[in-house]
């Protein structure tokens, strides 16, 4: 196989992955967006604490989310028109992009390692805050806000090793809703659930973002060494 033929076909490479990444992006906007405005985890950010061991994290997460997804935007358009202009310049843009989201992918790869529960334990403490004020102060805000996390997760109360529990805790559980699951078990299985899907965006984001810097690379080489598809050029006629 040829020069002009391994350019040419990693240009059409460029251009299917580049559309491919566009949709990865679209996913972790979404993800993103469903993060900061869903139900679930709305419910637990607005809860009303003096310190809310969550809605640091809450507004970090959206932050990275949408940059992120700008990032792998900005490099998919750029890396698909330097292909189709054979532009060397926006060819390295593209690169450099691809470059920032795969060192911020990786951090967000050592985050998972080091702290695989961060997440779930500051959720899981926002919760605890709330249904203790619920459990120890009269007042019907503390009640109002346990009653929307619960009411958002399908569940209710905590599981006591005891088997048995106070009368301000069973007041919080009336009737049917003693029926519900254990509100640290219905938090866990929803954040595993949602984490599971990101920890596959961000495998999905590394695989693409290696591949793209290796195509970019190559057709930024090609480009600046005059390797194109439509062979343009200057021209000197030979005189005879």
């Amino acid at each position: 196989m040829g020069p002009w033929s391994r350019v040419r076909i990693a240009k059409c490479q460029m251009l299917l992955t580049s559309f491919f990444v566009l949709l990865l992006g679209l996913s972790v906007a979404t993800m993103a967006v469903h993060t900061y405005f869903g139900a679930h985890f709305t419910a637990v950010s607005r809860a009303s604490l003096e310190r809310n061991p969550y809605k640091a994290m809450h507004h970090w997460v959206f932050s990275v989310g949408v940059s992120l997804a700008g990032l792998l935007t900005l490099g998919a358009v750029l890396c698909a028109a330097a292909t189709v202009r054979e532009a060397a310049g926006l060819m390295a843009g593209g690169f450099l992009c691809f470059a920032l989201v795969f060192c911020a992918l990786l951090q967000v790869v050592f985050w998972r390692f080091y702290n695989p529960t961060q997440v779930e334990d500051a959720v899981l403490d926002t919760y605890d805050l709330v249904y203790e004020q619920a459990v120890r102060s009269p007042s019907s805000v503390w009640r109002q806000e346990l009653a929307a996390i619960q009411d958002t997760f399908q569940c209710c109360g905590k599981w006591s090793p005891f088997g048995l529990l106070g009368d301000a805790e069973a007041g919080l559980c009336p009737g049917e809703l003693a029926r519900r699951e254990d509100c640290l078990q219905g938090v866990r299985s929803f954040l595993k659930t949602h984490m599971s899907i990101v920890t596959a965006l961000v495998g999905l984001g590394l695989a693409f973002m290696v591949y793209m810097m290796l195509l970019s690379s190559f057709l930024w080489a090609a480009i600046r060494s005059g390797r194109s598809l439509d062979h343009r050029g200057t021209y000197t006629p030979t005189p005879q």
